[in-house]
């Protein structure tokens, strides 16, 4: 067969339609394999003796409980090593606390925390526990890292008590943040960089309070025994978490949906609009640990 000599004429007509075949090209848009989706850890867990008596945890236990809840986190089966994934021997440790009068973090809760930190090679005087007098504290005002740790319940101008919240007492002036519901509470922890020092989140599930009726509102009728904590790196997603459970409580209570006077909006808001964390449960890994009895989600 004779071989066909490329003319100037079928050069030109090849050059002509090149670049509209790239063109064409160039819009067919191959789809790229998809990411999985990343979500945040949440473990929740749960013992029917955490409670001496109401309101009076078992320091033992509270203690398991934690071992239990952080080596599931971060999935390291020895304790030491798995609070040093958070938190290293130089690290100058603030743990926020609650210390409101009816309901705080308990002692018990606290000292569990501390002794991992200093199991964890921080030396003692490195570390300091406080709620509203953070701003003045010399361990947070130098801390490289700190643990977030409160009680849930609900509250008259946020909704909720809630992991987001307990940073509040950083600001000079908190009731700043009250107005629409504290809908921008998180913009504390963007702006003062208390995002990336805060290793961990625990939102206190031993007698949470799902119901509140005015300023600083307590009733004993309205806590419950629970028995359970929630942990975190994410505080939007254990706050989303607590929520839930703090929802279906109010509903086997009430016998019906009865929404809370004050929307916990700044949970949801936290994520859509500032990107703190993740309230969507779509996007949360929740992991569930031990006593199972009563209200799940």
């Amino acid at each position: 067969m004779k071989k066909k000599t490329l003319t100037r004429r079928d050069f030109l007509k090849v050059a002509a339609v090149t670049p509209v075949m790239g063109a064409v090209a160039g819009s067919l848009k191959i789809p790229a394999a998809e990411k999985p989706l990343q979500k945040s850890k949440v473990v929740l867990i749960r013992d029917e003796n955490a409670l001496l008596s109401f309101k009076k945890p078992d320091a033992e236990i509270v203690q398991r409980m934690l071992d239990e809840a952080v080596t599931t986190l971060v999935g390291e089966k020895d304790v030491t090593k798995a609070w040093k994934t958070l938190i290293s021997p130089n690290d100058i440790v603030g743990i926020k606390t609650n210390i409101m009068r009816y309901l705080p973090t308990t002692f018990e809760v606290e000292n569990a925390i501390k002794k991992r930190i200093l199991d964890a090679g921080v030396a003692e005087n490195n570390i300091g526990i406080d709620d509203r007098g953070v701003r003045k504290n010399p361990i947070f005002k130098k801390a490289t890292a700190l643990i977030n740790a409160r009680p849930a319940r609900t509250h008259h101008w946020s909704g909720m008590g809630s992991c987001i919240k307990n940073y509040i007492m950083f600001v000079p002036k908190a009731f700043e943040y009250h107005g629409d519901s504290c809908a921008d509470l998180a913009t504390i922890w963007k702006d003062l960089n208390l995002k990336d020092k805060t290793k961990l989140n625990i939102l206190v599930m031993l007698n949470p309070q799902f119901h509140t009726v005015g300023p600083h509102s307590y009733a004993d009728k309205y806590i419950w025994e629970y028995k359970g904590l929630i942990v975190s790196k994410d505080p939007v997603a254990a706050d989303s978490t607590g929520l839930r459970i703090i929802e279906a409580k109010r509903k086997e209570y009430f016998g019906e949906d009865v929404p809370m006077k004050t929307p916990a909006k700044h949970i949801r808001l936290a994520e859509t609009r500032h990107g703190l964390g993740v309230a969507d449960p779509a996007k949360i890994e929740l992991i569930k640990l031990g006593w199972e009895d009563g209200i799940l989600i």
